[in-house]
């Protein structure tokens, strides 16, 4: 992104899934630039996948409520509170919730409008694309070099985009810019009292 002109002095917005790699490049490359939101969605199957199914539904619930809270602040003391719930059910599952908590909350931290939160809270906007992508891609029964997988899946997002739709909320997006600027600022005078 970054050879291709993408700026990475300025604040950004990443919302990813669990990918430790992933978000080491992000934080290598963008630095104290970098705003990071995990994937709720994500969050929510990798913390089923270590319960019985018997505590799904309670689960789905807790998060629930927990990701639909506009204060961060309690949305993270209703997390820490099914963290609590879970280690006398399952310490994996328990485990996997805590990893990465905060940036589970990192669009309401923000003060992101709810409509355009819950689009931001999830990769599901790039997973609809890739899905598309993915679709075009099967019809090939013999891939003959790098070339033309290249080809095909480019021709593959090419279709997906011309499905595509505003993101739900996108008149609240100069809102979002303003978070960023605030909290990229709060970052780096925090950074600066701490030289001093």
């Amino acid at each position: 992104l970054r050879e291709r002109g993408v700026k990475t002095d300025e604040p950004t917005l990443f919302v990813l899934d669990g990918a430790k790699a992933l978000h080491a490049a992000v934080l290598r490359v963008w630095g104290k630039f970098a705003v990071i939101q995990r994937c709720q969605v994500h969050k929510r199957r990798n913390v089923a996948a270590h319960l019985p199914e018997k505590h799904h539904d309670e689960l789905h619930a807790r998060l629930h409520t927990a990701y639909q809270e506009k204060n961060a602040t309690h949305a993270r003391t209703l997390l820490l509170a099914t963290v609590k719930w879970l280690r006398t059910i399952s310490p994996a599952a328990a485990a996997s919730l805590e990893e990465g908590l905060d940036e589970t909350l990192t669009v309401a931290r923000l003060g992101v409008p709810e409509l355009l939160r819950k689009t931001l809270a999830t990769t599901n906007p790039i997973e609809s694309a890739f899905s598309v992508a993915e679709s075009v891609t099967r019809r090939v029964k013999r891939w003959r070099d790098g070339d033309m997988r290249e080809r095909w899946c480019v021709a593959g997002l090419l279709d997906a985009e011309r499905r595509f739709n505003r993101i739900k909320g996108h008149k609240h997006m100069p809102q979002l810019l303003s978070a960023l600027d605030r909290l990229t600022q709060t970052n780096s005078l925090d950074a600066t009292r701490k030289h001093a």
